[in-house]
């Protein structure tokens, strides 16, 4: 990732939910016409992992 790619993503951090929120709508609207490739099994794999590590944090925080 270049330099100024992490200044973008500091500075995104660093702004109120709502404003975070309105940016990644922005970016989500201009990505919809990108042709991105298949996602390959170790791809969707990676992503349910982090996704149930995620909720299984989420639930032993609400115990």
């Amino acid at each position: 990732m270049t330099a100024l790619a992490e200044e973008i993503l500091n500075t995104f951090d660093q702004l109120p939910d709502t404003e975070q929120l309105e940016i990644a709508v922005q970016i989500l609207r201009r990505l919809v016409h990108f042709d991105f490739p298949p996602l390959t099994d170790e791809d969707l794999t990676f992503n349910a992992e982090e996704l149930f590590l995620a909720l299984e944090q989420e639930e032993a925080d609400d115990q």
